[in-house]
C-alpha cells in the first residue's frame, strides 16, 4: 500500500503576507537619556541635580534606587547632595565619634534635630518639593543639601558633570537644573530642551565663582 505524502510545511511568513496570522508589534521601552551639565566656561559641574518633568498622562511615581539617607562622617554630610521624592522620610545616621545636631532654615522644610551620638540615627520627613540646605549646630563647616523632587526623572551629576536618566523619551522636555552656585532664583536653571536619547545632551548654566576665586 502506498502511504500518503506528508503535507509540505508552509512558512509562517506566508500566512503573515496573506493576512491570516496577526503581526506581532514590538514596542521598545523608553531608553535612558545621557546628559552633561557644564558652566559658562564649559567646565563640568559636579553634584548638579537634573530634573525632567513627566509628560502629560505619565503616572509613574517618584522613586529612586538609592537610600533616603544622609550620613555624617568625618565631619561632613555624605552624600553632599541627596535627591529624594516628595513625602520621603530621610534618615540621618551619625557615623562620627562626635555628636551632631542637624538643622535647616530652608522654607520647604525647616527642622531641627537635637544632639545625638555615634551609631545613632534620626529621621525627618519632607513633604514639600525644593531644596533643604543642611547644617550642624556644633560644626559650622558642615554643609549639605537634600533636593526634594516631584518627578521620577531626576539624577545627580558626577565629577564629569554627567548623569543618566532612565525611562525618558526624546523630544521637547521641561528641565530644571539645581546647584548651590547657579545664578538663578533658588539656585535653579529652567528651560525647555529637545532631548536626543542617542547622544549626550549638554546643558550650560551660569554659576557663581567658588569662594576665594
Amino acid at each position: 500500500m502506498t502511504l500518503p505524502k506528508p503535507l509540505i510545511p508552509i512558512c509562517a511568513s506566508a500566512f503573515l503576507l496573506a493576512g491570516i496570522l496577526p503581526a506581532i508589534e514590538t514596542i521598545a521601552a523608553p531608553s535612558g537619556v545621557p546628559l552633561q551639565v557644564v558652566d559658562q566656561a564649559g567646565m563640568p559641574l559636579r553634584d548638579a541635580v537634573i530634573e525632567i518633568a513627566p509628560l502629560a498622562g505619565d503616572t509613574r511615581r517618584p522613586a529612586f534606587s538609592w537610600r533616603n539617607a544622609m550620613a555624617q562622617r568625618n565631619l561632613a554630610f555624605l552624600p553632599g547632595t541627596l535627591i529624594v521624592p516628595k513625602g520621603a522620610t530621610v534618615a540621618f545616621p551619625n557615623l562620627d565619634t562626635v555628636r551632631h545636631s542637624i538643622y535647616s532654615f530652608s522654607k520647604p522644610g525647616p527642622f531641627r534635630i537635637d544632639l545625638y551620638g555615634q551609631e545613632q540615627t534620626r529621621s525627618q520627613k519632607f513633604d514639600n518639593a525644593g531644596t533643604i540646605a543642611l547644617g550642624c549646630n556644633i560644626h559650622d563647616t558642615m554643609q549639605g543639601y537634600v533636593r526634594v523632587v516631584s518627578t521620577p526623572y531626576a539624577a545627580r551629576t558626577d565629577g564629569n558633570g554627567l548623569a543618566q536618566i532612565d525611562g525618558v523619551t526624546g523630544g521637547g522636555r521641561d528641565i530644571v537644573v539645581w546647584h548651590p552656585r547657579i545664578r538663578g532664583a533658588g539656585g535653579e536653571w529652567r528651560g525647555r530642551v529637545t532631548l536626543n536619547p542617542g547622544q549626550r545632551n549638554r546643558l550650560t548654566v551660569a554659576v557663581r565663582p567658588l569662594p576665594g576665586k
